[in-house]
């Protein structure tokens, strides 16, 4: 019986007839392992650390994309199991902030470990978090380029973009209270690098393709 299994599924790949639950590359199966590994473990760290957190306004970024990390991995493990459209599509996650960044480095205590639990800050928490997030959001760039099923792969890249917001959300907390430093070139080196580069005008010659 496993013989003549084995034998199906090849001439159904020979066919282009594969059944939709079985529509995935090797690449693609591993790749999207890692990506829901690292959704799993993204998760399990927001709920480690909660109860560490000292401030609202981390408590509610942590709640929020929680939730909304956890509808996306559900989404993603039910198309990756059933290889076609989940059960509702991906939505957009909006942070709840503005976006103003401040430059510089301020100056602050040296960094030392621990030596109490208690010394877990909101400031250690949200940098755990936002390591997390990155280390996830390239998982899930990986496992895109690699699928080979349409949906997975269209799933995927619709929860990118949704990564980079919460990234920028934890990013902008982390800066505003002096956790995030974020330096910056001196005026004529950043103005000399800003003007590197030129926008491309005009048609290219070709060169002519040797095929023959």
């Amino acid at each position: 019986m496993h013989t003549q299994q084995h034998g199906q599924t090849h001439q159904n790949m020979q066919t282009g007839t594969v059944p939709p639950q079985l529509n995935h590359g090797a690449r693609e199966i591993l790749a999207v392992t890692d990506a829901l590994g690292a959704s799993i473990d993204t998760m399990n760290q927001y709920l480690i650390f909660r109860q560490h957190v000292k401030g609202p306004e981390l408590l509610g970024i942590i709640d929020r994309q929680y939730k909304f990390m956890q509808d996306e991995y559900n989404i993603l493990v039910e198309c990756y199991q059933s290889g076609k459209d989940p059960s509702h599509p991906t939505g957009k996650y909006n942070m709840q902030t503005n976006n103003d960044f401040v430059y510089g480095i301020k100056p602050g205590q040296p960094k030392k470990p621990f030596q109490s639990i208690n010394e877990i800050s909101d400031e250690f928490v949200g940098a755990r978090l936002l390591g997390a997030i990155k280390a996830g959001t390239n998982a899930k760039v990986v496992a895109a380029i690699e699928s080979t099923n349409p949906v997975v792969r269209r799933v995927l890249a619709d929860s990118i973009p949704n990564c980079m917001e919460m990234a920028y959300e934890l990013s902008i907390f982390m800066n505003k209270n002096g956790f995030y430093h974020v330096p910056q070139f001196p005026e004529q080196d950043a103005q000399q690098l800003l003007n590197a580069f030129a926008v491309s005008t005009g048609q290219p010659q070709m060169p002519a393709n040797n095929t023959h």
